[in-house]
């Protein structure tokens, strides 16, 4: 790719891009926009990097990644915009495109309605610089087209949808908050999926994010490459909000701080927060796996138990896993046995309905369930006459409950994706008063975790009534063990 104007030009004419980013509020925005693209500071505009970057001097070639670590109302998302209609303006990309091939610059976020904020940017620079309208050959919700050969799009952050596209940038927003149920490590999935596709342009990945906790693609990046001992090549900034848009009013920050310091610090102040730690390692969970075992299907010589998780059919997911106790004296085995997820919308009583007959499998007349809208899921379940008991432990207790019992192998888990992805995505928070919380990352869910964590706590710490005197596992998978049971006294 070859550059048709510099950024530091585009920036300054007010006819391109310098009604953006206009006057003194922008000049630290300017400055990092400038070094991404290989260009040379001057003096003030090299202090101002060194303070945001840690680093003495620019690239002098444009880098390959740029991480924003920078507060809320930061600037960062309409900067992220700024790049994207440079690279789709005013760079050739012409002997990277193959002849009909269009390049992309896709905007990545948790959503399609996140990722739309940061287009709608670029598509108001495209509106009111008389210029840039120009280039645009057609315009949707979703796509801008330019006579350029590039087409800026919005995609959710999936490592499906960043597949098979030519793209001469990548623009990732609020990287540290990116969630899936069906991967504990989306935000590396994605990533891992778009460097590719940007490997034949050469074309820079930006991310822009607030931190979050210490972990995840935008804690690691900021850890390897901020600073002098970083991949010069892969440059790391990080400020307050205030220190890049300096017009956001102190009393914002400081009313945010008397209400939440530790949420404050991340969302203004950028710093990665120290009292949100991961509940347990993927290894761990893991090596509770039986492989190629999804399901076990009841026997009459075992009592099994269970644990529900309603919702009303709109929003959360209805769950429900049954398990049963295995082994004698203190190294018991809780194993889970059947797991079910339906997905809103549904309807609550059809849901009940059909895990009732699930339940009457393996002849569980009594559930446990998380304590939700009061008398309606017990009415909804004894309509078909099992008995509902809420729970007396809250959730975070359960996963507490849980987590000894994962770290030495005393659960036997279902290979299932959403319930390995769901127990790693739990937190763990310390609130001010040294309280310990565990609970799902904001933008997640934990309703299959809520079930399995519920099914497995309750048969070690309650226990299932029956041991077992020898049991026998044949040829296969964990699936066709027979138990021979007695009554426990």
């Amino acid at each position: 790719m070859s550059a048709l104007i510099t950024m530091r030009e585009a920036l300054a004419d007010p006819h391109l891009l310098g009604s953006v980013m206009p006057g003194d509020t922008w000049k630290a925005w300017r400055a990092l926009l400038i070094a991404i693209m290989g260009e040379r500071l001057d003096d003030e505009e090299r202090a101002i990097f060194t303070a945001l970057t840690g680093r003495e001097v620019e690239p002098m070639e444009m880098v390959e990644e740029f991480w924003a670590v920078v507060g809320r109302r930061g600037g960062k998302t309409r900067a992220a915009a700024v790049l994207a209609t440079y690279f789709g303006s005013f760079v050739d990309h012409s002997q990277k495109l193959a002849q009909g091939e269009r390049g992309v610059i896709p905007f990545m976020a948790a959503s399609t309605r996140q990722a739309a904020v940061a287009y709608g940017y670029a598509a108001g620079i495209f509106e009111t610089v008389p210029m840039l309208a120009g280039l645009v050959t057609h315009k949707t919700a979703e796509t801008i087209s330019l006579s350029t050969g590039v087409d800026l799009e919005v995609r959710p952050a999936s490592y499906r949808t960043a597949r098979g596209i030519t793209a001469v940038a990548a623009i990732g927003d609020e990287a540290a908050f990116w969630r899936s149920d069906n991967s504990a490590k989306p935000d590396t999935e994605i990533l891992n999926a778009i460097r590719p596709a940007l490997a034949t342009t050469g074309g820079p990945l930006i991310v822009i994010s607030s931190p979050y906790a210490r972990r995840g693609e935008v804690y690691t990046n900021w850890r390897r490459h901020f600073g002098l001992k970083g991949d010069p090549l892969i440059l790391v900034a990080q400020a307050p909000s205030r220190t890049l848009n300096p017009s956001l009013p102190q009393k914002v920050v400081d009313r945010a701080m008397e209400r939440d310091e530790s949420s404050a610090r991340a969302e203004y102040l950028a710093e990665f927060r120290t009292d949100i730690e991961a509940f347990v390692t993927r290894e761990v969970v893991e090596a509770c796996v039986s492989l190629g075992v999804y399901e076990r299907a009841p026997l009459s010589t075992v009592q099994y138990k269970a644990f529900v998780d309603p919702s009303g059919g709109s929003a959360d997911s209805f769950t429900l896993a049954i398990g049963h106790l295995e082994g004698t004296g203190s190294k018991r085995i809780a194993i889970l046995d059947a797991v079910r997820e339906t997905k809103p919308p549904f309807s609550p009583e059809a849901v009940v309905a059909n895990y009732a007959e699930l339940l009457k499998r393996y002849r569980v007349s009594r559930i446990v369930g998380d304590r939700y809208a009061g008398e309606w899921p017990r009415e909804a379940f004894r309509n078909h006459h099992i008995t509902y008991e809420p729970s007396a432990s809250p959730k975070s207790d359960l996963y507490r409950d849980l987590l000894p019992y994962l770290n030495s192998g005393e659960v036997d888990l279902l290979e299932n994706d959403r319930i390995v992805s769901q127990i790693v995505g739990l937190e763990r928070r310390t609130s001010r008063s040294g309280k310990d919380s565990i609970d799902h990352a904001p933008g997640g869910h934990d309703d299959v975790a809520n079930s399995v964590a519920g099914v497995l706590s309750t048969l070690k710490t309650k226990g299932s009534g029956y041991r077992i005197d020898a049991w026998s596992i044949g040829t296969g998978e964990e699936s066709n063990r027979f138990w021979r049971m007695r009554q426990g006294g």
